[in-house]
């Protein structure tokens, strides 16, 4: 069995995080105070902690690597998903994402390690991403 993780991550308001992990994601919410909250991202706990010094227009800083053609920020984070999760992920994504970093896609295709990828932002700034394999045992680590 695969544990939860726990990733903490700041971002510039707090409401303005609610509204997007858990209305416009619909990742359950779970404790919350004044200045975070905790999110059950697909069995792991993310929490979104306020950070004011980014201030109500702030983002915080990436850096971009090329993996397979595309630039991908780092740091990111996300969940590896089933398929049919992914794809119903995608398309909510597609309801209210304006820019994809990267679109939904195939990516290293008919290669080990074959993997749907998509890459987004939160509206602080911090970069997500998703993925699925086809076959998990054989291609999350396949070299």
């Amino acid at each position: 069995m695969v544990t939860p993780f726990h990733l903490a991550f700041q971002v510039r308001d707090i409401d303005e995080a609610r509204d997007f992990y858990g209305l416009k994601m619909g990742l359950p919410e779970g404790r919350s105070d004044t200045n975070w909250i905790d999110f059950n991202m697909f069995g792991h706990q993310v929490v979104t902690h306020l950070n004011p010094a980014l201030g109500p227009t702030g983002r915080v800083a990436n850096h971009c690597n090329p993996v397979d053609s595309h630039a991908v920020p780092v740091p990111h984070f996300g969940v590896v998903l089933e398929v049919e999760t992914w794809k119903q992920l995608s398309e909510r994504v597609r309801g209210f994402i304006d820019h994809f970093i990267i679109e939904p896609y195939v990516r290293f295709e008919g290669l080990p390690g074959e993997q749907y990828t998509m890459f987004f932002e939160d509206p602080s700034g911090n970069a997500l991403e998703f993925k699925a394999f086809a076959d998990i045992e054989a291609d999350l680590f396949a070299k």
